[in-house]
């Protein structure tokens, strides 16, 4: 298909993803959902598992093969987007947060990786999970690094949505989720290593990860700081200035192998807090909610429920989404009360960092490219995925009832000077 032919299917099937994203995040708002899971939920509509299977010839017509790479690159604009404004509107405190979130975070990656492995080694007799030729043991640490990922970029959305980017329990949730899906996307690079017999991809992770940090202390910071203060750049320029730093920190984590939204968050994170920076961010705020939108539908073409037909393959999905949830959920609440955390804040730290989402659902597809997974663990893993996404919002309800914080602030302090500027969905 040419790019002429391509051009209007294009145009259309951003007609269809963005009313049938708010139609479903308007549907579950009703039951409390955040926007984020609608947009998670339509994507998944639009694809094989059902608009596949009662329209087949329609979801062809409306998203043909050629048009899918397309709605995923359209789709990564707008994710480096959302976890650009999510690294500017976190702030970091001094009052024994980083310590709290690198705890949190060893236990959100160690719980759910034990648990996983040892889900695996269990049921492989039992359940077909590896596929010809690939070891149960590689399969068991796939299975386990999937389960350890949180869905940071969804994280920060809810976050960001409920307007608690400056609370102290978004702060630590943030932060522990980032460096959790650091080290997952690192070991996840260190079991493909491992699979195709090569420790190229996973030296290049760790050294280029040092290399970009570098980068970010050392040369985008000041640079950025520079841009914002120049009394001789406008807003426009300032704009275009930031987007393309923002987009060379984005394909440089790609290359790496830690994934373009790690580049952005990080790039958030040096961006300066004032005003020329406010709305230089305010600005793409509405082009966020319009293009992520076509990431959650790329991933949803790519996602299918028709397996479940094998009762074998039934209970060990239940037993998967039971164990993720106690590794992550579990294992963040109780590292959250160990340092001393306050009950409130740690039962929504955990419920935040208890999300895979769509990170989990990228990992999956990976390891299903690779051959390290069958089509029997991939659709139990992106169940797992929906549950503990679905799950979040209701939880964090829950928890806001059980447990109210102080003028709706955390516990020992009022929300952090200078509201964020909040993400629209």
């Amino acid at each position: 298909m040419s790019p002429v032919e391509l051009a209007p299917r294009f145009f259309l099937a951003v007609v269809v993803i963005l009313l049938v994203c708010r139609g479903v995040s308007w549907l579950l708002g009703r039951v409390g959902q955040p926007p984020v899971v609608g947009e998670m939920v339509a994507g998944v509509l639009l694809g094989p598992s059902l608009l596949g299977l009662v329209l087949p010839s329609w979801q062809e017509s409306l998203f043909p093969s050629d048009l899918r790479p397309v709605l995923f690159v359209v789709g990564q604009i707008g994710l480096v987007l959302l976890m650009f404004h999510a690294g500017y509107a976190f702030t970091a405190r001094s009052d024994g947060l980083a310590g709290t979130a690198a705890v949190v975070s060893l236990a959100g990656v160690t719980g759910p990786l034990v648990l996983g492995v040892g889900l695996v080694l269990v049921a492989a007799g039992h359940v077909p999970l590896a596929p010809p030729g690939v070891p149960v043991g590689v399969v068991a640490a796939f299975v386990g690094v999937a389960l350890a990922i949180t869905a940071f970029p969804m994280l920060a959305r809810i976050i960001t949505e409920r307007g608690q980017a400056g609370t102290r329990h978004g702060a630590i949730a943030l932060a522990s989720g980032a460096v959790d899906d650091v080290v997952a996307w690192v070991l996840l690079a260190v079991v493909l290593a491992v699979a195709s017999g090569s420790a190229g991809p996973a030296l290049v992770t760790v050294v280029g990860a040092l290399v970009f940090v570098a980068l970010i202390r050392f040369v985008a910071r000041p640079g950025v700081a520079r841009l914002m203060a120049s009394a001789r750049a406008d807003d426009h320029s300032r704009l275009l200035g930031t987007v393309a730093i923002l987009f060379a920190a984005a394909w440089f984590t790609d290359e790496i192998g830690l994934y373009a939204v790690f580049g952005a968050f990080a790039l958030g994170l040096a961006v300066p807090r004032v005003p020329a920076a406010d709305r230089v961010v305010g600005s793409l705020t509405p082009v966020t909610g319009v293009l992520v939108p076509m990431f959650f539908t790329y991933s949803g073409l790519n996602t299918q429920f028709g397996l479940f037909t094998d009762p074998a393959v039934l209970v060990f999905a239940a037993a998967a989404v039971l164990l993720a949830i106690a590794g992550k959920f579990g294992a963040c609440w109780v590292a959250a009360r160990r340092r001393g955390e306050p009950q409130g804040v740690a039962l929504r730290v955990a419920s935040l960092m208890n999300a895979r989402g769509l990170m989990q659902l990228i990992a999956l597809n990976i390891g299903l490219e690779a051959g390290l997974v069958g089509p029997s663990l991939f659709t139990v893993l992106v169940l797992v995925a929906l549950v503990t996404t679905v799950m979040t919002s209701p939880l964090l309800s829950w928890v806001e009832r059980r447990h109210p914080l102080p003028d709706r602030a955390d516990d020992d302090a009022a929300r952090i000077p200078s509201e964020p500027v909040r993400a629209t969905s």
